[in-house]
């Protein structure tokens, strides 16, 4: 029986058309039609083009009748359409004031910002019609990808090891042994070296539609590309150039098998989303969508009409316009319902709090909504708390108690005390804790605590270089941060000198222990296991090449690091106590604090006071923790290039401390630790940490 609202009432040339259903928005294959629904509160008219896929002018244009507009939406459900070969785009009627808001122009050809597959860039690199006026066009999908039971996997938020990565730079290194380079099936293939490595949860720099050839350019004979994918073309679909499958038309399914795969083996699944910009940039920049289908709605805009540009990219969007807060929703809903993604980490998402006139807000409608929406509810919500228009909410960010945050803070405490900065440690003692100076009434699970991310030095430049080496990036090195807080050990760059490498690998050791013994969620970058190099560039945004692509080899060259990151992980897994995402420090049944701090001798340690020296002692209660028995985690950090003996504090009788890492050289694996060669201190060489433990 078919429905009285899927006849068509109208008809030109072969097809057939009706009013259409206002939700949901975008292009949705359903009763042997597709239906089409878009809003505009602006335009004075919408006309819908249909095209053969390839073809440069559309094959029909049918304008919605003015009965086919429900409020401020356009609907229409057409009949007949062949789903495989069509895509689809918008023009749009209105006024062109700029100087009021309005950039109406019919002559351009809109993406649907709802569309859920985008064609023009199905294959990475491949130089696109220069000519077209339609860049980006949506194709449509059906929905009917087999999960085979899956779900995002909900593991609890204090267990996780983050480990973020660029989906191409992972694979994409000839070293890297995959079959599929630089792709969602490529990460599949090393599934297996994740699961080796421990983290249970990979954050994927950006894979929404995004356009690799804005602002390309050729600096010294290298073609420079937009590689990060920070600007947005299309919120609802996945980046065709990350699929081998792409030319097919089969993106989506790519990267839902990816996702249910990585399920598969106990590891979620985090997107780094930007809903702060888009790829329209400032009044210079292109036609795409929003500024052709409603600019007043979707951009912050100046009382003269200009952008106001707290992204750094040239325009910010207005993202607590009720309009606007629906379609982020919708799209996060979307992305956690057809491709059962575990969380979300939101690139500068302090602009997501500020009002329609760039004020920040007390109570961020946005930001409500999300941490309350029911499809929302059990997903991972990670801010990056700060705004390129000064705005820094570490340890502020509206939250709900939903939120956590990237914590920069954390970042820059760990790197200056490991460089040799004494006034650190009063504040590294609150990091290692999981910080309840900036989460106080929250929990250690606000704190995403880590020492390098994409945007910076990797780990290995960070103990290599004093200074940033942007120049392959053609902006005369004035890119990228000054502030690094890097220390290169005593030479710039690669050397062959013994004593600069091994101190080198002893600060990376150092710097990895306090990460993976802190409170909160540790957060790695890919590559740094094994010492990957940018050689000495901390803004890779546009190179797609060497200096961004993993080179694999360093697993085999470097097997001690990666194996002392491996234990780490394993040893956080092993000890509950590590994982706590609760403030309360007291006593437990052991008769010690659950967790204490220490100077080079047991109890002696002024908290306010400068130093290089300290340590910090996790007692683990069995019965509290649900473990065999009870144990002491002991962590003793030297960032004096002097040696220093730390007294061991006094533990129950029977017990034995073990070495369990030692940043020097050594590592085991959790369980396995020898017993130390003294039970009443532990000698530290200069610039060095160990960690003990005892049972």
């Amino acid at each position: 029986m078919r429905l009285i609202d899927t006849f068509p009432t109208n008809k030109i040339g072969d097809l057939e058309y009706r009013v259409g259903r206002v939700f949901p928005f975008g292009a949705t294959v359903t009763d042997g039609g597709v239906n089409f629904s878009i809003f505009s509160k602006d335009a004075q008219g919408c006309t819908l083009l249909l095209y053969h896929h390839g073809c440069a002018e559309p094959f029909v244009e049918i304008p919605f009748p003015e009965e086919f507009r429900i409020g401020n939406v356009y609907t229409m459900m057409v009949f007949g359409i062949n789903i495989e070969t069509t895509e689809y785009g918008y023009r749009f009627d209105g006024r062109f004031e700029p100087e009021k808001g309005y950039r109406f122009d019919q002559a351009k050809v809109l993406l649907d910002p709802y569309a859920k597959s985008i064609s023009g860039r199905s294959v990475w690199g491949r130089e696109p019609d220069r000519n077209s006026d339609f860049q980006h066009r949506g194709q449509l999908i059906r929905e009917d990808y087999d999960w085979e039971g899956d779900k995002p996997l909900e593991i609890p938020q204090r267990d996780l090891v983050i480990y973020e990565m660029h989906v191409r730079s992972f694979t994409q290194h000839s070293s890297s042994g995959v079959r599929y380079k630089g792709t969602f099936a490529g990460i599949i293939e090393k599934i297996p070296y994740l699961k080796e490595l421990g983290v249970n949860c990979i954050e994927l720099m950006p894979v929404f539609e995004f356009d690799e050839f804005e602002h390309a350019r050729e600096v010294n004979g290298r073609k420079l590309v937009n590689y990060w994918g920070y600007s947005t073309v299309g919120f609802f679909a996945p980046k065709a150039g990350y699929a081998v499958s792409a030319p097919y038309g089969m993106e989506a399914d790519e990267l839902k098998n990816m996702i249910r795969q990585l399920h598969k083996n106990g590891i979620e699944v985090i997107l780094d989303v930007v809903f702060n910009h888009t790829a329209e940039g400032n009044e210079n920049g292109p036609y795409i969508s929003f500024r052709g289908i409603d600019n007043r709605t979707y951009y912050l805009l100046t009382p003269e009409g200009y952008y106001y540009n707290f992204s750094g990219c040239g325009n910010t969007m207005n993202c607590n316009h009720p309009v606007v807060r629906n379609f982020v929703l919708d799209c996060l809903r979307y992305w956690v319902s057809a491709y059962h993604v575990d969380g979300f980490r939101f690139d500068l998402a302090s602009i997501m709090s500020r009002d329609e006139d760039g004020t920040p807000m007390m109570d961020p409608p946005l930001l409500d909504l999300i941490a309350h929406d029911a499809v929302l509810g059990r997903s991972i919500l990670i801010a990056e708390a700060w705004d390129a228009g000064g705005l820094y909410q570490v340890g502020s960010f509206p939250s709900w108690k939903r939120w956590s945050e990237w914590n920069g803070k954390y970042r820059d405490c760990v790197r200056r005390f490991i460089k040799g900065d004494a006034g650190c440690a009063p504040e590294l003692y609150e990091r290692i804790g999981g910080s309840e100076d900036l989460y106080r009434g929250r929990s250690a699970n606000a704190s995403v605590n880590f020492i390098t991310c994409h945007d910076g030095f990797t780990l290995y430049d960070l103990v290599s270089y004093n200074e940033k080496h942007n120049e392959d990036n053609g902006e005369d090195n004035r890119d990228g941060t000054n502030d690094n807080d890097s220390w290169n050990c005593g030479a710039e760059g690669e050397t062959r000198d013994p004593e600069i490498n091994a101190l080198r690998f002893r600060q990376m050791k150092n710097m990895l222990t306090i990460l993976l013994t802190s409170r909160g969620l540790p957060m790695l970058l890919s590559g740094d296991e094994f010492a990957n190099t940018q050689f000495g560039n901390n803004n890779a945004y546009c190179q797609d090449n060497e200096i961004s692509w993993l080179n694999w080899n360093g697993r085999t060259r470097h097997p001690e690091l990666f194996d002392y990151v491996r234990r780490l992980i394993a040893f956080r897994k092993a000890h509950p106590v590590l994982r706590r995402s609760r403030f309360d420090f007291g006593y437990n049944a052991t008769g010690y604090p659950e967790l204490s701090f220490h100077g080079t001798k047991p109890w002696e340690l002024d908290r306010s006071a400068p130093t290089l020296t300290f340590a910090y002692l996790y007692a683990e209660d069995h019965e509290k923790y649900n473990t065999e028995k009870d144990c002491f985690i002991y962590t003793a950090v030297n960032a004096h290039w002097e040696p220093h003996t730390f007294e061991l504090p006094v533990i129950p009788a029977g017990m034995q401390w073990h070495l369990a890492f030692d940043s020097s050289g050594f590592s085991e694996e959790a369980g396995q630790e020898p017993v130390n060669r003294r039970q009443d201190a532990v000698e530290l060489g200069a610039r060095s940490s160990v960690v003990l433990v005892a049972y």
